[in-house]
């Protein structure tokens, strides 16, 4: 097992408190006691592991030595370091491990720790007046509910109607039929991703691009081609590949805050169309612009075969699980059925509550856009102040910065930064092309006490740092 992938699979290990050893050994006898690490593995050296980690080699050294003490382990000169037991020559599928994520930015909300300051995963974490309002406004239209078993896996209609209306306001004509509600955007990926992909079909994503897309393709089975921000260079990948997707984030995004220009929308919409590539265009952050940013259309207003996704969780509240898709019916009806069998449909009364807060975002984008872009101002300040060597550019919107440290690889140092209770997201889980390893997002969604505090402790975890290798060479990015 390769270094990074047994980092990956350890998670948020560093974060408890005691010794290293006693920790990493907590934490590796998890996993191979819950099968997840089954018998024969072969375990990275441990100067390999070490370096991975940001640790000294005598940390590992002792954990290795206490997990062979206990039995779990086997350590021979020459054979390396594996998992106890012989390996399963006919294991049956009710036997085999669980497949689940190891993808940091859900490990972050899968293993919160109160003392951690999380600047891996960003949302809202505030419910917002205009939140309630509406709750409150749509109780007596619930109470009036007759004649409706709230089973609705397309969505409620007065939800897809309102959304439907939500794009025809920014210039792309819809029908309510092109509307699919789901549980958030991730759910609208892994549904897109279900649908589009078989196992060894192509998709083509940015490098970096939003982890979460990558997992929910990954989980179909996907072979991801890597292409710079903004796909530059599409129209050559997919006369050559034919790919069964391409995702793209045109709108502050995820992690650089970038915004594609409109030519280069209408240039995508266009060589999609005429492969007949479906183009997933995620939208759930395009409300989170900063105050005067304009932003050009949804590239769904170039094409009405562009498949888009967005969500009120980033700019209403994570707590709001209300996303959707709009695509072509044909699509929409067969991503309905999809989710039928996942959960009959989402909450009703939340989709109420949506219906009839969208036409009212308005002050409430305003406001989170003020409060938006001072946090981002002060983060950049704080790193400025403490963290000089670290290359932070500005973003246009959005909730994160793209930050590229002077020396070493991002993943060891979200280890050493987590040891000083600060949860960050390396660059290597954000890029399919493996080019982002020297990078870290950090979010900017907290308090300006809260984000001063943290670019403290990863000031301290820096300092300690010594990283063992040089920084990779990112892709060249687009200029957007």
């Amino acid at each position: 097992m390769k270094p990074i992938d047994l980092t990956e699979r350890l998670g948020r290990w560093s974060s408890g408190h005691g010794p290293l050893y006693l920790l990493l050994a907590g934490r590796l006898r998890q996993l191979i006691d819950n099968g997840d690490l089954p018998p024969g593995t072969l375990l990275p050296p441990d100067r390999a592991l070490a370096s991975a980690l940001a640790l000294g080699r005598s940390t590992v050294v002792a954990t290795y030595d206490l997990l062979r003490t206990e039995g779990r382990i086997v350590r021979r000169q020459g054979s390396g370091t594996r998992v106890a037991g012989e390996p399963s020559r006919a294991m049956s599928a009710a036997e085999l491990p669980d497949d689940t994520t190891d993808a940091p930015v859900f490990l972050h909300l899968l293993e919160p720790r109160d003392d951690v300051i999380p600047l891996g995963c960003a949302a809202p974490d505030a419910v917002p007046p205009e939140l309630t309002e509406a709750y409150a406004r749509v109780l007596p239209e619930l109470a009036a509910t007759t004649n409706d078993i709230g089973y609705h896996p397309q969505g409620h209609l007065g939800l897809r109607r309102a959304i439907a209306e939500h794009y025809e306001r920014r210039g792309a004509p819809t029908r309510s039929e092109q509307i699919l509600v789901t549980t958030g955007a991730q759910q609208a990926l892994s549904l897109l991703a279900r649908a589009l992909l078989r196992p060894g079909g192509q998709a083509l994503v940015e490098a970096p691009t939003y982890p979460g897309a990558l997992e929910a393709f990954r989980e179909e089975g996907a072979v991801l081609r890597a292409l710079p921000v903004g796909l530059e260079g599409f129209e050559a990948t997919v006369g050559e590949h034919r790919p069964a997707l391409a995702y793209v984030v045109s709108t502050f995004h995820n992690p650089t805050g970038a915004v594609l220009p409109a030519l280069a929308r209408r240039r995508l919409a266009k060589v999609a169309g005429a492969a007949d590539v479906p183009l997933i265009d995620d939208e759930a952050l395009t409300d989170l612009g900063f105050p005067e940013e304009e932003h050009p259309p949804p590239i769904a207003a170039y094409s009405d075969a562009v498949i888009s996704v967005g969500s009120l969780s980033k700019i209403v509240w994570g707590g709001l699980r209300v996303g959707w898709v709009r695509a072509p019916v044909p699509l929409i009806t067969r991503l309905a059925r999809l989710r039928a069998v996942h959960d009959l449909g989402g909450n009703t009364l939340a989709q109420l509550a949506a219906a009839d807060l969208l036409p009212r975002l308005e002050p409430l984008r305003c406001r989170r856009a003020t409060e938006r872009k001072a946090c981002h101002d002060h983060l950049r300040a704080e790193l400025g102040r403490h963290l000089p060597d670290w290359d932070a550019p500005p973003a246009r919107g959005g909730q994160t910065l793209w930050v590229r440290l002077p020396r070493g690889d991002g993943g060891a140092f979200a280890q050493a930064a987590l040891r000083h209770r600060v949860a960050v997201l390396p660059g290597s889980g954000l890029d399919a092309a493996d080019s982002s390893r020297d990078y870290l997002r950090l979010h900017f969604i907290a308090s300006p006490k809260e984000l001063s505090e943290a670019v403290r402790r990863l000031a301290v975890a820096w300092r300690g740092f010594a990283p063992s290798e040089p920084p990779a060479t990112p892709l060249p990015s687009m200029a957007v």
